[in-house]
């Protein structure tokens, strides 16, 4: 979430950026090219004014041009015979235009005596060879002269990169700041957010005490109020629920009891017996139902237990039958505990429907073996014998192909879902999966 968001602001503000930069660009190269150009006009009209004056030869010309050397571009000067002085353009010089008429003030009648600065013509730009020349024409006693500067296309642009380098760090820094400004945001963002979604999960899991931050902006702000309000109304409707279920149950065992009073004051003792046997049966299940609606009093929305130590008491249990039977039950398990999401009453219940089911179908001196693992997050129980197998559909409620009540897979089933896990069955062995802690 917070990715997303800081990928959002960073290409939004280098779109931005790039909107304003690429235009910034081009106007840094045309100005630095009209900045060339005034530059050189100014020079060609210097050096236009030094050739138009009457006093200065053809000599005098050819050293004050090797003498302009702190400038850029090449400078020539064409005269009004036609001779090219210093280094010319690609093309040559071409004949000035725009030269007003005469010479200095007095209207240029040849004799000598004019007096004032020499006349020139406006700039003419042109393009030459991938660069810019500049001519300017100026008026000679001897006619119209041209000075040309050229530039090339490095000499014309000659600056704009380290503006350019001016603007890539600017925009580098905005970029830079907008990173620091987005992570902010998208921390305050997503920060509640994230949190939110794992009181969520944690919801899911059946943790009930789970609740989500109400802080950061205000419309997360809200939703983490709603979710704590609807765990609240869950943790009502669970505690009501349940009560509900013990206190039928509690209500049960009044004609329970008269039940077995009336049941013990059969003439028939062995009707009586029956009876009474399957009122006993009765009872652990109403002691069982009140123990389930209690549960979370005693361990908390979540429950948890030792698989290691449940399967170790739980095989201590079964192995004066098994050694009965001439029966072999191996144990493999690790020495560190393993925590699963499951009551230790649940799991209990459940191995003693697999050991069970190993014991009740399959032959006396038959061997079995209880193996667990963890890995992955989960704990696998595997028991597992050496008997005709399981037949196709042994895990459905109900259904057994062996005259028992079918039941004792389901419960194992209903066991391991209840945990976050599976049951699943093989020839020889059934798996169960719990979730760990």
């Amino acid at each position: 979430m917070r990715r997303r968001i800081l990928l959002l602001s960073v290409g939004m503000t280098t779109l931005v950026v790039l909107a304003f930069a690429v235009p910034l660009v081009i106007l840094l190269r045309s100005t630095t090219a009209n900045e060339s150009k005034d530059k050189a006009r100014y020079l060609a009209e210097s050096v236009a004014y030094y050739v138009g004056d009457k006093d200065h030869t053809n000599d005098d010309i050819t050293a004050y041009l090797d003498g302009l050397t702190d400038h850029p571009g090449r400078i020539s000067v064409r005269m009004p015979d036609g001779t090219t002085l210093g280094d010319p353009p690609p093309g040559g010089v071409p004949t000035p235009k725009n030269v007003p008429a005469g010479y200095g003030d007095g209207g240029g009648d040849g004799d000598g005596d004019d007096k004032g600065p020499p006349k020139i013509g406006d700039a003419d730009y042109r393009d030459v060879g991938g660069g810019l020349a500049v001519d300017v024409g100026v008026g000679t006693p001897n006619g119209t002269a041209s000075v040309c500067l050229y530039l090339t296309g490095d000499e014309l642009y000659d600056g704009v990169v380290p503006r350019i380098l001016i603007l890539v760090g600017g925009s580098l820094v905005v970029l830079l700041l907008s990173i620091i400004g987005a992570e902010l945001v998208s921390r305050r963002l997503a920060r509640p957010l994230e949190e939110t979604a794992s009181t969520a999960e944690r919801l899911a899991r059946g943790d009930m005490d789970a609740r989500a931050p109400t802080t950061g902006p205000a419309e997360v702000a809200k939703v983490g109020s709603a979710l704590n309000g609807l765990a609240d109304r869950i943790d009502e409707v669970i505690a009501v629920e349940r009560e509900a279920v013990a206190d039928l149950s509690h209500r049960l065992r009044t004609p329970l009891t008269a039940l077995r009073l009336q049941v013990e004051a059969l003439p028939d003792r062995e009707s009586a017996e029956e009876l009474n046997t399957q009122v006993n049966s009765l009872e652990r299940t109403l002691t069982a139902v009140i123990s389930a609606a209690r549960r979370p009093q005693r361990e908390g929305r979540v429950p948890h237990s030792d698989a290691v130590e449940v399967t170790r008491q739980r095989a201590a249990f079964w192995e004066p039958l098994f050694e009965d039977q001439g029966r072999e039950l191996a144990l493999d398990l690790p020495n560190a505990p393993a925590t699963v999401r499951s009551s230790g009453e649940d799991l209990g219940v459940a191995l003693d429907a697999l050991v069970e089911n190993v014991v009740a179908h399959t032959p006396d001196g038959t061997p079995a073996r209880i193996t667990l693992t963890r890995a992955d997050g989960v704990v696998r129980i595997v028991v597992a014998d050496n008997g005709p197998g399981i037949p196709l559909g042994a895990g459905e409620r109900g259904r057994s192909d062996r005259g028992s009540t079918g039941l004792g897979l389901d419960i194992a089933r209903r066991c391991a879902e209840a945990a976050g896990g599976t049951l699943t069955l093989h020839r020889n062995e059934v798996v169960l999966t719990l979730a760990a802690l």
